[in-house]
C-alpha cells in the first residue's frame, strides 16, 4: 500500500484531554503529551513532511512550553521524520530522546539500505528523507518532570532491541509504542521472541487504565497486553505438542514443520470483534512468521522436549 504525507487528529474517546493521538493515514498512530513544562512528540513519522505535521498540530500548546521528541524506536514509521528537529539545518530544533540502541540502528549500513530501497519505491515521500539520530540516549530507564505529569521512559525490548515505552501514573496511562499490536507485535528474530514476551508481561504488571497503542485502532484499554500474552502462549503450547511428536527434526527443516503444523490463526486467537477483522496479511503471512519464530526460539533454547 503506497505511504501518505496526511496525518490526521483522532477524536479522543475517553483518555486524558492531555494526550493527543495522531494517525498517518493506516499506518501508525503515534501521540502528543502536553504537560505544564513541555509539548512532548511521541514518535516522528516517515518523513520530515509528517512530523511537520505533528508540530502543526502542537502549535497550539508550545507558548510558555519547551518542545521534546521521544523515539519509541528506530523503525521507519516512528523515526523518519527526526531530521526536522536535529541537525545543522532542523528547522524545529528539540532535543531527540531515546534508547541508545535506537542511535545504533539509525546509523547501520541496514537502515541505510532500507532507505535507499524506500526511497526507490517512493521519491516522493522518501526522497527527502534523512537518516538522524537522536540527541538524547539512555540505556535502563528515564523520567521527565512535567510538572503535572511525569513520563517514564523504560525499555520494553522484543519488537525491536532499541523499543522503549512511556507509561504515566498520574493518569494511569501507558503509550505501549509496537510492544502490544492488534492482533499482535511482530518478534523479528527467535531471540526477541523471549524479550517480546517479557516486556508484554511487565506492561500488563503497571495496571494501566488507559492504553494507546501505534498499531490498533480503536483499542484504549489494558486488554490487548493480556490477549496478547495469551497469543504467544497457545503458540507456544501448539509448538512444543508438534516439536515432541518430531524429536529427531533437523534444523533445517524447521520452515517444514511450520508449513506442515496445524495451527492456525483462528486456534490461538480470542475470537470475534476486531480480532476477526484484522488485515489477511496478520492471519497468513504474520501468524506464520511468528510461528517459525516460536519454533526456532524452542529448538534454540533446548526447550523442544519440555
Amino acid at each position: 500500500m503506497p505511504h501518505t504525507e496526511t496525518v490526521k487528529l483522532i477524536p479522543n474517546t475517553g483518555w486524558d484531554e492531555r494526550i493527543l493521538v495522531c494517525r498517518n493515514g493506516t499506518l501508525v498512530n503515534v501521540f502528543i503529551v502536553v504537560t505544564a513544562r513541555y509539548v512532548v512528540i511521541v514518535d516522528t513519522l516517515i518523513n520530515p513532511a509528517t512530523a511537520q505535521r505533528l508540530v502543526d498540530y502542537a502549535q497550539t500548546y508550545l507558548p510558555g512550553r519547551q518542545l521534546l521528541v521521544i523515539n519509541t524506536h528506530a523503525d521507519y514509521d516512528h523515526a523518519w521524520g527526526n531530521q526536522l528537529f536535529a541537525g545543522p539545518r532542523a528547522p524545529v530544533p528539540a532535543p531527540i530522546l531515546a534508547h541508545r540502541m535506537a542511535a545504533a540502528r539509525l546509523g547501520a549500513p541496514e537502515t541505510a539500505q532500507e532507505l535507499a530501497e524506500m526511497q526507490a519505491k517512493e521519491p516522493a515521500i522518501f526522497g527527502p528523507v534523512v537518516l538522524t539520530k537522536p540527541t538524547i540516549t539512555f540505556d535502563t530507564a528515564l523520567t521527565i518532570g512535567g510538572g503535572d505529569l511525569t513520563l517514564e521512559l523504560f525499555p520494553t525490548p522484543g519488537h525491536t532491541p532499541d523499543h522503549i515505552a512511556i507509561y504515566v501514573p498520574e493518569i494511569r496511562t501507558l503509550l505501549a509504542g509496537d510492544a502490544a499490536e492488534l492482533p499482535f507485535p511482530f518478534a523479528h528474530t527467535a531471540d526477541g521472541l523471549p524479550q517480546m514476551r517479557a516486556s508484554l508481561a511487565a506492561l500488563a504488571k503497571l495496571k494501566a487504565t488507559t492504553v494507546l497503542y501505534c498499531h490498533a485502532p480503536g483499542e484504549t484499554g489494558p486488554r490487548l497486553l493480556r490477549d496478547n500474552l495469551a497469543y504467544f502462549d497457545a503458540l507456544e503450547a501448539a509448538c512444543r505438542a508438534a516439536l515432541a511428536q518430531n524429536p529427531g527434526l533437523d534444523p533445517d527443516q524447521m520452515d517444514d514443520l511450520a508449513a506442515a503444523l496445524n495451527c492456525a490463526y483462528a486456534d490461538v486467537t480470542p475470537r470475534g470483534g476486531a480480532w476477526d477483522e484484522v488485515d489477511s496479511f496478520y492471519r497468513t503471512e504474520g501468524h506464520a512468521e511468528q510461528l517459525r519464530m516460536m519454533l526456532a526460539w524452542l529448538r534454540a533454547s533446548g526447550q523442544d522436549q519440555a
